[in-house]
């Protein structure tokens, strides 16, 4: 159980750097996983300092400039509230950062590798299916509006699901432990409700052929 966590979470930091390069994985290099998931952690870290810098900046200006302005004092302080946030996940990626070291060493276990890049390809090779099944059953949103990281959480489990043989269970207890580590702060409940619409439907439409006559 333990590789396989490790393995969903090499996985999930690597699978937006790949995606179109599946060649990369065909001689089952372990270092070009690697390397794609320190570069994805490396521009999440830097995107969110640079967000949560920007929002800072603007709630300062708009601090200096509101005064006795009640409305404008309380709409620069909800900015603040969203900068520290920001600032809070930005920090959160620089703490991931750090224990890529032991996630490497872990990773050279032979039951992570082979979990690894068997995630990966099978992931990689039925990207459009998986995302067609998630885009059904989004209700009020759409999967390419939602971070990055949120997609794959979703694409990491719904492969093991549908193409794995996972059980949904288990599959998707994985990927809101995931997104409580990656997401924002609504995120796994926002995961988990997706995941669980899907699988109900999956279900659902297993049950109707069972229960349909024979020919």
């Amino acid at each position: 159980m333990q590789a396989r966590r490790i393995a969903r979470e090499l996985a999930l930091l690597s699978l937006s750097q790949l995606r179109g390069q599946q060649r990369l994985l065909d001689d089952g290099q372990l270092q070009t996983v690697v390397l794609a998931a320190i570069r994805a952690l490396t521009v999440e870290v830097h995107d969110s300092l640079e967000t949560a810098a920007a929002e800072l900046e603007r709630a300062t200006e708009r601090l200096l400039k509101s005064e006795t302005n009640a409305p404008d004092l309380q709409s620069a302080r909800v900015m603040v509230e969203d900068a520290i946030a920001l600032g809070r996940s930005a920090v959160n990626g620089v703490g991931t950062a750090l224990e890529l070291p032991e996630l490497i060493q872990l990773a050279n276990q032979q039951e992570v590798r082979d979990y690894t890049m068997a995630l990966l390809k099978t992931a990689l090779a039925n990207h459009a299916e998986v995302d067609q099944t998630l885009s059904a059953h989004m209700v009020d949103w759409q999967l390419h509006r939602l971070a990055k990281i949120d997609q794959d959480i979703l694409r990491i489990a719904l492969t093991e699901i549908l193409m794995m043989g996972i059980p949904d269970r288990v599959a998707i207890n994985e990927a809101v432990e995931l997104a409580k580590k990656y997401s924002g702060e609504e995120g796994h409940r926002f995961i988990n409700g997706v995941l669980r619409r899907v699988n109900d439907a999956g279900k659902n439409t297993r049950d109707t052929k069972s229960h349909a006559p024979l020919a």
